[in-house]
C-alpha cells in the first residue's frame, strides 16, 4: 500500500528534465526539489526513472520510504502552465510486518506528514490533498 497525494504548480519547469528513457513521464523536477529542501535533514537519493514516472528514496529516522512522482504533460503544452501533480510515498517494511500487518503507511505517518507540510507551505503549490 501507499499514500498519494495530489497538488497543483506552477513552480516546477518540466522542460529543464532529463528524458525519462523508459517513457515519456515527467517528475524529476519535483524530487530534486524535495532533495534540495530537506537535506541535510535526511538523506534523499538522486532521482531515477521508472515506467509510471520517476523516483528516490529517503531515510527517515531509521525507516526508507520511495518516493514516486509523476504529472501529465504533452509535448506543446506550455511547461510553465499549471499542472497537475502526484506524488506517492510508499513505506518499506520487514518481511515479519508485512507478515503480522505492523507498521502500515497511514495519512498519519510522520513522514508522510512532514512531505505534504513542505508541499502546502510552498507558495506557487496548491490544492494539495489526499487521493
Amino acid at each position: 500500500m501507499h499514500i498519494a497525494i495530489s497538488f497543483k504548480s506552477t513552480k516546477f519547469d518540466v522542460s529543464k528534465e532529463r528524458t525519462n528513457p523508459i517513457n515519456p513521464i515527467f517528475g524529476e523536477s519535483l524530487l530534486k526539489w524535495f532533495k534540495s529542501e530537506i537535506e541535510p535533514d535526511f538523506d534523499v537519493t538522486e532521482p531515477d526513472a521508472e515506467d509510471w514516472g520517476w523516483y528516490s528514496y529517503i531515510d527517515w529516522k531509521g525507516r526508507q520510504y520511495m518516493l514516486g512522482a509523476s504529472t501529465y504533460f504533452e509535448e506543446g503544452d506550455d511547461p510553465k502552465s499549471e499542472l497537475e501533480w502526484i506524488l506517492q510515498i510508499d513505506k518499506s517494511l520487514t518481511f515479519i510486518e508485512k507478515l503480522f500487518g505492523k507498521a502500515k503507511i497511514t495519512e498519519t505517518d510522520e513522514c508522510v506528514l512532514y512531505l505534504k507540510s513542505k508541499l502546502e507551505s510552498e507558495p506557487k503549490i496548491s490544492s494539495v490533498s489526499f487521493e
